[in-house]
């Protein structure tokens, strides 16, 4: 796959070698005995249905480059009995899916401007690019986002698709994109017309569900945070078409903009003071959860982790004699008590609060591993939940802007979502019935 660019190369061939030591009253010989597991009289022989299951096994990049071997390699993107056996055994590669930030004066700016410039009115805007990192082999990759036509900008990830909104104010258009296969699919437009509304997508094997909310347009000038509206698709022919309305709880604040879906609810912080929201998708209810320590926390994140919803921030108890700390809470079963899990070492911690200069910082999670990037730098640091490290990742080399003396600009800086690359998303099949005329569901 032409996309991807590893940051290192990675070795290809291998030497398997037995080295054997025989004794003798004349001393001691050493004889290299080339081992017979990679005879290609054995490999040519091997079934085309094992061979098939250890090709579903590789992760995208090598299984791209395995591509060009052959002729039949390389049709194995579009044979259906090998993406039915890739779907079946095909392990899950909890990766991150990165974005250059995109500040909401960089809209409001392009807005007001691309009606009056007309200076500018033949320049394209460069295409845009997502930048993949793997936390188990540390390594980044790039990646093309050529087909998102310009006005649109990533908000979430779910199943091995990426969903994209439109940046226009009113009702939003939302296309979801499979990378791996330059795959693109429009939904229709929300009813309602926002301006930067929180997203959250979640997508089974059978269903796409996705919640847009708050900042509801009540003028030209003015937006409130009053409603969410609901788009839901399944395979047992099932389909509400933004059709499923809910009111927000009262005096709620959704500057993140980003939702995490675990255990059938959408969560999403709230701000002024600091609460979760939960939005309970089959109820279609919204309600509101208590955040732990909310008077002495810093920049918290929401991300998932094993199904476990986890709550990341710094904690700052500034008239109290409690030293400052980075902690992890666990939201357990009852849906409304918090359990601390984890504590950053506090000689990282201080060298972490060093480099962030209270600046904040983001967090996604995904599988095992935390992703938690300091904004205005190209510092992160990553988490293994189960083995407890904590490490520093290598910046992206993809994303400098080279900037002047080298700077690292806010819009240089990354923003990201968990993401599972998937080379088949047989669930997009499901909205060729929108096609039809339909009438949507109100709930």
């Amino acid at each position: 796959m032409e996309s991807f660019h590893p940051v290192m190369n990675l070795p290809f061939s291998y030497t398997f070698s037995t080295t054997l030591t025989a004794s003798s009253s004349s001393g001691t010989t050493a004889t290299s005995i080339t081992n017979t597991w990679m005879d290609p009289r054995i490999w040519s022989k091997l079934p085309q249905r094992l061979l098939d299951r250890v090709l579903a096994f590789l992760p995208p990049p090598a299984f791209f480059r395995a591509r060009s071997v052959c002729k039949r390699w390389y049709a194995l993107l579009f044979a259906d009995t090998f993406l039915e056996l890739y779907l079946q055994v095909s392990p899950r590669h909890h990766w991150f899916l990165f974005f250059k930030h995109k500040t909401l004066k960089s809209y409001i700016y392009r807005n007001n401007t691309s009606s009056g410039d007309q200076g500018d009115i033949n320049v394209r805007a460069p295409p845009c690019e997502g930048y993949i990192f793997d936390p188990y082999d540390i390594t980044w990759y790039r990646l093309s986002f050529a087909l998102i036509p310009p006005g649109f900008s990533p908000a979430s990830s779910s199943g091995g698709l990426v969903c994209c909104v439109s940046d226009e104010a009113g009702p939003k258009s939302i296309i979801l994109c499979n990378p791996i296969l330059g795959s693109l699919t429009q939904l229709p437009p929300t009813l309602r017309p926002r301006l930067f509304p929180s997203i959250g997508l979640t997508v089974s094997p059978t269903s796409i569900d996705v919640t847009v909310a708050g900042d509801d347009m009540i003028s030209p000038f003015a937006v409130k945070n009053l409603t969410a509206e609901n788009f839901h698709i399944d395979g047992g022919g099932f389909y509400s078409i933004w059709g499923t309305n809910s009111s927000l709880p009262r005096l709620c604040s959704l500057e993140s903009g980003r939702m995490v879906y675990v255990g059938g609810k959408f969560y999403c912080m709230n701000f002024s003071p600091f609460s979760v929201l939960a939005h309970d998708v089959a109820a279609n209810i919204w309600c509101k959860i208590q955040a732990p320590m909310r008077r002495f926390l810093r920049s918290p994140n929401l991300v998932e982790s094993k199904g476990k919803l986890l709550l990341v921030a710094a904690v700052e108890k500034s008239k109290l004699n409690v030293p400052k700390s980075f902690r992890l809470w666990s939201l357990q079963s009852c849906g409304t008590t918090w359990v601390e899990v984890e504590r950053m070492p506090q000689q990282l911690y201080v060298q972490f609060a060093e480099l962030e200069g209270g600046n904040g910082f983001d967090c996604v999670g995904n599988g095992e591993f935390i992703v938690i990037m300091i904004r205005g730098s190209d510092k992160a640091l990553l988490f293994d939940i189960f083995r407890k490290i904590w490490q520093w990742i290598p910046p992206c080399p993809y994303s400098q802007d080279g900037g002047v003396g080298g700077s690292y600009g806010r819009d240089s800086e990354l923003h990201g979502f968990a993401y599972e690359p998937r080379l088949a998303t047989p669930v997009t099949g499901l909205l060729d019935q929108l096609t039809l005329p339909f009438q949507p569901f109100n709930g």
